[in-house]
Parts: structure tokens; C-alpha cells; sequence
């Protein structure tokens, strides 16, 4: 063999070595950013989904929640509960961090509200009603949540008809629950005329890992539309009801048709489901909201 013969089958080889690598490369950044994807969980990019509304915790450092957003109830009358804390205004207890986080925070502390009320525990509650409502479309959070014994941690939604017609009957979506003491267990549940409270056509979701929610974040969402209502976390569907599930069933009746919904988060303390703080209750305790976003079906 002649030596320039060798010095191209040499400079060939590299080549293909190197396009070998590039490839493999190639390949494992593509693993990566679907993997990325797929544990974000969130709404695919693609046109069957419009984006209606963000927050995406990008406020100032210590900042109220966005007011054109956001409106922080007040109070601390248990809140059809038995809840513990107080509500608080402004930013006394929800805020940005400026690290792309919208918090609400737990804390033991003695307030007395606007209602009257003297409490031992302060918390927020954050609605959307008059800001943002919809009916249909997929509505997803990426939170960490708290824990503890009596927190109790909540990503729903209730009916923009409660006013007018009072809970059950304005129906409610609970997308996301927790009750502190069960660390591996988020739970999503249907309230209605007929289904409410302890009767609510519920789910649950156990940490594929037998980890705890509280460490790290996850995607918690709902896909909503005329046949019916699907829940997921991490992308993972694990619950589903339909009209069906109520029809014909005393008084029950399918209201997730009747009108928008609007969004809520807060983290209430104590309560007749999770029961209430004591000795190992870490407090303060806090939710983050890395964002929260509303798609509906492109026309």
C-alpha cells in the first residue's frame, strides 16, 4: 500500500469517527429535550392548543400578585371548612421571589382580619373571578408543594355562576389537592349538585416513586371539553368522569357545561378533611408556583 493511500484511508476514518460522534451526540440531546418534555408535562407546542392565559411568577422580588391577574380574598371565617388561618391582602402572605416563582406562604402568626376574625395562622387565597374565566380547554400548573400535618395545599376551580347559585350547584373542579400528611398522594375531585364534599367523584395520584409531592416540582392539569374531564400529572392521566357518572343519580347533575370557570390557588391550614397542625406541623410552609397557564382548542 502506497503511504498516501494510507494518509487517506487515515483522514477517512477520522471523518466517519467524527460524524459517528456528531450523531450520537445529536441523538442524545434530542433524548434529553424529550424527556424534558415529557416530565414538564405540559401542554404540547403545537397548534390544536391556544394559549389564553400566564402567569409565569416573573414579578418583582416581594411584589403583590399581579392585580390585572389575581384578586386576594380576605378572612379567616373557615371558609366552609373549618380552616384555621386568616386570609391576608397585598402581599402579606403571596408574592413573587424573583427567582420566576409566584409564592403563598403558611405562617403561625395571631392576626385579626377586616371580618373580625382572630386567627393563629395566615395564609392567600388567589382567584381569578373578574380577571379570567373559561369554559373547555386545558388548565395546568407547575407547583411544588408544601407539607406537614393540617396544610393543605389547592389548584382548582369553581363555577363563575357561584354567586348566583351557591356551591355545589355552581360545580367545582379540584385539580390539584393535597392534605399534608400524605406526602405521596395528590388528589383531583368533581363537586356538584348531588356529588359534594365527602360524596365528590374523586381520584388519586400516588408518586410513582413513593416519594413526596413536597420535593420537587411537578405539572398538575386538567383537559376539559363537552365529553368530559381528565386529570394528569406529569403528563401521566390518571383519573377521568363524564356526564355519565352522574346522570340519573338522585339529585346529580353535570354542571361543566353550563358556563366559564375560574381559577384559584391557596394553601388553607388545618380543616375537616386534613385535620389541624400540631408539634411535627412545620411552619412557615410555602407553595410554588413556577406558572400557571389556560389553553383552549384552536378553532
Amino acid at each position: 500500500m502506497l503511504d498516501g493511500d494510507v494518509g487517506a484511508n487515515a483522514r477517512g476514518f477520522m471523518v466517519y469517527r467524527f460524524t459517528r460522534y456528531c450523531m450520537y451526540v445529536f441523538l442524545v440531546v434530542c433524548v434529553l429535550l424529550l424527556s424534558g418534555c415529557m416530565a414538564n408535562g405540559s401542554a404540547p407546542d403545537d397548534p390544536g392548543w391556544v394559549l389564553t392565559f400566564a402567569e409565569e411568577g416573573d414579578g418583582e422580588a416581594g411584589g403583590a400578585p399581579a392585580a390585572e391577574r389575581w384578586v386576594t380574598e380576605v378572612g379567616g371565617g373557615g371558609w366552609g371548612n373549618n380552616e384555621f388561618q386568616t386570609y391576608t391582602a397585598g402581599n402579606g402572605n403571596a408574592f413573587y421571589d424573583g427567582q420566576g416563582n409566584l409564592v403563598i406562604e403558611a405562617r403561625r402568626e395571631t392576626v385579626t382580619g377586616p371580618d373580625g376574625v382572630r386567627r393563629d395562622y395566615t395564609s392567600a387565597r388567589l382567584i381569578t373571578k373578574g380577571r379570567f374565566e373559561q369554559r373547555y380547554g386545558r388548565f395546568e400548573a407547575r407547583i411544588q408543594i408544601p407539607r406537614g400535618q393540617g396544610v393543605w395545599p389547592a389548584f382548582w376551580m369553581l363555577g363563575a355562576s357561584f354567586p348566583e347559585v351557591g356551591w355545589p350547584g355552581c360545580g367545582e373542579i379540584d385539580i390539584m389537592e393535597n392534605i399534608g400528611r400524605e406526602l405521596d398522594k395528590v388528589h383531583g375531585t368533581l363537586h356538584g349538585p348531588g356529588y359534594s364534599a365527602s360524596d365528590g367523584l374523586a381520584g388519586t395520584y400516588e408518586h410513582p416513586d413513593g416519594g413526596a409531592f413536597a420535593d420537587g416540582f411537578h405539572v398538575y392539569a386538567v383537559e376539559w371539553d363537552a365529553s368530559g374531564i381528565r386529570w394528569f400529572v406529569d403528563g401521566v392521566q390518571y383519573h377521568e368522569r363524564t356526564p355519565a357518572d352522574v346522570g340519573g343519580a338522585g339529585e346529580g347533575r353535570w354542571v361543566f357545561d353550563d358556563g366559564p370557570f375560574f381559577l384559584l390557588l391557596n394553601v388553607a391550614v388545618g380543616g375537616y378533611w386534613p385535620g389541624y397542625p400540631d408539634e411535627t406541623t412545620p411552619l412557615p410552609q410555602r407553595m410554588v408556583v413556577d406558572y400557571v397557564r389556560v389553553y383552549r382548542r384552536a378553532e
